[in-house]
């Protein structure tokens, strides 16, 4: 899943992780009537929409991510474009065959 594409049915994400909605949602800092909104169709920002496919897609936990990691992140993906995209490429096709 690329950065930000459209999350049809956050429900089966949860689900296929055997989750209930507190323990889903609250890892990404949104209520369970929240995130059951979600799951029943409302609308998801971006910024949501972008947590829940790093913490439950990706399997980042974000207490461990910290702010220098972002910062990286950003520095690589401006000073060197086509390194930054090989290795977002490499990294992709890591995860794919771990499933």
């Amino acid at each position: 899943m690329k950065p930000f594409e459209r999350i049809t049915n956050p429900r089966d994400i949860r689900r296929k992780l055997r989750m209930n909605q507190q323990e889903f949602w609250s890892r990404i800092g949104v209520t369970q009537s929240g995130g059951s909104r979600y799951e029943s169709g409302r609308g998801m920002p971006k910024p949501v929409r972008e947590l829940l496919r790093l913490v439950h897609i990706e399997g980042i936990e974000l207490a461990k991510a910290r702010g220098t990691d972002f910062e990286v992140v950003s520095y690589l993906k401006k000073a060197n474009p086509r390194l930054y995209s090989n290795l977002k490429k490499a990294a992709a096709t890591k995860n794919n065959k771990r499933k």
